[in-house]
């Protein structure tokens, strides 16, 4: 009976000790972002050499790699932007016009002209105007288009370049990408990344870059 007793013990602690730790892996550790500790040089020198425009804070830096049509990405910029910018935070956001899929295409000309115009002249305005309207309404007005002005057309497959570069380096930092891609910088000089897809992922963002917290 003691023995039974003491077996019964020893299950239930196991059991405790395994919910605890799964409730830790579920509601905290699998949304943590990652510490890049691999081709840090390489990952700096794509993000500060891309297309990207910010409202030009002067606090810490946040490189965003987003679409148009991203939903995630959309509300990461509408529930998260506000705070990040309170705080001075220095939202570079890369806009990219991605490649037809299978036949299928993924941007339209409107968005791959405004992607070429974003990349080459870094204006936050624009970017602003462009996300007040619909994607599918969005026309480009005053634009110039990028189909069939090959200059235009290589700045939007220096965007598509950009991702087929990235996406490797963070792979062998154990993260797969996708939008939207925010990689920053802590206080203390830790370069952090995430694919953050969900809610989950916003509090770490936020905390590491010095946001208040909702």
């Amino acid at each position: 009976m003691k023995r039974f007793r003491l077996w019964a013990i020893l299950i239930l602690m196991v059991a405790v000790v395994g919910g605890g730790l799964f409730a830790w892996w579920h509601y905290d550790l699998r949304w943590r972002p990652k510490t890049i500790t691999k081709h840090q040089a390489e990952i700096t020198k794509l993000l500060e050499s891309s297309g990207w425009v910010s409202p030009g804070n002067t606090g810490p830096k946040l490189y965003m790699v987003s679409f148009r049509t991203c939903p995630d990405c959309i509300r990461f910029k509408q529930e998260e932007f506000p705070g990040l910018h309170a705080a001075k935070v220095d939202t570079r956001v890369i806009e990219i016009a991605r490649r037809d899929y299978n036949g299928v295409s993924k941007s339209s000309p409107a968005e791959r002209a405004t992607v070429a115009e974003l990349w080459l002249n870094r204006s936050w305005p624009l970017m602003e105007r462009w996300e007040s309207v619909p994607a599918e309404a969005w026309t480009a007005p005053g634009i110039a288009p990028a189909d069939g002005d090959l200059a235009r057309t290589a700045v939007v497959e220096a965007g598509r370049k950009f991702v087929d570069d990235m996406t490797p380096l963070m792979k062998a930092n154990g993260i797969n990408f996708a939008y939207p891609l925010l990689v920053w910088w802590t206080a203390d000089g830790e370069m952090r990344a995430c694919a953050c897809e969900k809610r989950e992922t916003y509090r770490f963002v936020r905390k590491e870059l010095g946001a208040a917290q909702p």
